[in-house]
């Protein structure tokens, strides 16, 4: 097994000593630095930072470090979390009837791609049961209509609390989450969708770039705010395509890039790569 380590990821206003007096912080107690990556954003000046070090050996206890941080993090205005890499978050995956992405997950997950634990299944639909159960993993079924969606959703934040959930992926749940059911996963609630939005809307999307012959698709996946598809992108991509595809081909290019696309930016998430900055992401890959 690998050795734990911390990880400190930090965003504050720009100035000179800062990278200094943090590495110092970690060298002054004895720890040994295992990746550090910067980025100053112009023309707002913040510096955005990922600095990771090993925890063997290291003078201040794990669950003192943060207590110990904290005069230097006043100091610069730091917005500032320390996770550890031993820590095994815990996920849930909510999922419709289009079943590629929860598939990948979980069999990256079984290839141990994913350093996290599935404990929990929603889905609005029972097409998935059999298949869930077959890799062994608990699944609710919450059928949504607009007179019951709001109890609905109580009941899977109160599944999610029981299950001590840390993140919520949306494996093409094709269901608009609730405010009230974002703020209480803030930025632990990651999507995937193609990345026609908004030139072709609605439910046959891959028909209407068809007729107007596109060349590329692609799919983004980003963390869910209350505006509608229109949190800040962790990860995106493209492929081509040309007059001889057609839709139903252009549909399956489509889910192998969502199924690629949503699997990296959980990954990004697992390994804690990622600041939220505004309506935006900066990714430490």
């Amino acid at each position: 097994m690998e050795k734990p380590s911390a990880i400190l990821l930090l965003s504050c206003p720009d100035r000179k000593g800062i990278v200094a007096k943090i590495s110092d912080f970690i060298f002054t107690n004895n720890g040994n630095i295992l990746h550090a990556d910067q980025y100053t954003a112009k023309p707002e000046s913040i510096l955005f930072m990922r600095i990771e070090w090993d925890l063997e050996g290291f003078a201040i206890p794990r669950e003192n470090i943060r207590e110990a941080f904290e005069p230097l993090a006043r100091q610069f205005q730091m917005e500032w979390t320390v996770r550890f890499t031993d820590f095994t978050p815990r996920i849930a995956i909510f999922v419709s009837k289009h079943l590629h992405c929860f598939h990948d997950l979980v069999l990256r997950h079984r290839m141990g791609e994913l350093k996290a634990e599935i404990p929990l299944v929603i889905s609005n639909h029972l097409d998935l049961k059999p298949l869930a159960e077959q890799f062994g993993l608990a699944f609710k079924f919450y059928p949504i209509s607009p007179e019951t969606k709001t109890r609905q959703e109580i009941g899977e934040m109160e599944d999610l609390k029981k299950h001590k959930i840390n993140l919520v992926i949306l494996a093409r749940y094709m269901q608009v989450l609730s405010s009230d059911f974002v703020k209480h996963y803030r930025y632990r609630i990651i999507n995937i969708h193609h990345s026609f939005l908004p030139a072709f809307a609605g439910s046959k999307p891959y028909e209407q770039a068809y007729k107007r012959g596109v060349k590329i698709i692609g799919a983004t996946s980003h963390y869910v705010t209350e505006d509608l598809d229109e949190g800040p992108i962790i990860a995106q991509d493209v492929i081509k395509v040309t007059h001889r595809d057609s839709a139903e081909d252009m549909m399956l290019k489509g889910k192998d890039i969502e199924r690629v696309v949503l699997a990296k930016a959980v990954k990004l998430h697992l390994e804690n790569r990622i600041l939220v900055y505004g309506s935006k992401t900066i990714v430490f890959e």
